[in-house]
Parts: structure tokens; C-alpha cells; sequence
């Protein structure tokens, strides 16, 4: 799905989105979601502990590639904050690469959009730590 130089520029927008905020971020991949996206991601948002950070200000952004499926989701801290509308906006934003086939530039988009959101709500604190890894997961 995505070659080693991509997977790179992946984990680059993932470490600068979290450098302005408190949030975390993750990407999820896999080949095929039998499910509705949103009701996988819900999955494996739970199966990476992604609930757990202290603010629950964790955003999974979940791909299954082989299907052309995705979705993202935010924990119950930043949902509480943005716009009811605000993960379609992302979701958007990143199908118009992903239609052109620029699965990378996608993924960075949505992670730049979110984690500005991400910054508004909850900046870096003093003692700051990435409660969770910034690593691709792969189902």
C-alpha cells in the first residue's frame, strides 16, 4: 500500500501534527473491512488503547485499501469540541488524493487538518509525553 519513502512522510506528518498539541494520532491500514469503515475504526481504535490518553483526545485515521474504505475518528474529548460536521470535512478533504490515487498526500492531509483542530483544543502541556506510538499500524 504504501512503499517505505511514503510510510515515512506518514510517520513526518504524524510527529509534526503532535509537536503542536496534546493530541494523539494514528493510522491504521489494512487490505479489506468487512464492516461499515466507522464501525472498524471504532474497533480498532479500542484494540490500539487509543482511549486511553489522559485527555481522550486520541484520532484514529482508519484505511482499508484494497476496498477504497476509510474513516476517522476522534475520541469523546475532541469530539466534544469540534463541529458536528468536522471529521466529513477531513474525510473530504483527503478523498480528493485519494481519488487521484496519492494514498500519502491523503493520509498527510487529514493528519495536518486534524491536528490543527487538534492544537485549537488541546495545546502541548508543560510536561507533555506521546502517550501513544506515532508507528502505521497494519491489520
Amino acid at each position: 500500500m504504501l512503499d517505505a519513502a511514503q510510510q515515512q512522510k506518514v510517520l513526518a506528518c504524524i510527529a509534526a501534527a503532535e509537536r503542536a498539541t496534546s493530541g494523539e494520532l494514528r493510522v491504521h491500514l489494512e487490505a479489506s473491512c468487512s464492516k461499515e469503515p466507522v464501525a472498524r475504526a471504532i474497533e480498532v481504535f479500542h484494540q490500539l488503547g487509543m482511549q486511553q490518553t489522559a485527555q481522550r483526545n486520541g484520532v484514529l485515521i482508519y484505511l482499508a485499501f484494497q476496498d477504497q474504505k476509510f474513516a476517522i475518528i476522534g475520541d469523546t474529548g475532541i469530539d466534544a469540541k469540534v463541529p458536528t460536521n468536522f471529521w466529513n470535512s477531513v474525510r473530504d478533504r483527503m478523498l480528493i488524493h485519494f481519488k487521484e490515487k496519492q494514498i500519502a498526500e491523503g493520509l498527510c492531509e487529514g493528519i495536518t487538518h486534524a491536528g490543527q483542530k487538534l492544537a485549537e483544543f488541546f495545546p502541548p502541556l508543560t510536561n507533555d509525553q506521546n502517550e501513544l506510538s506515532n508507528d502505521i499500524s497494519f491489520g
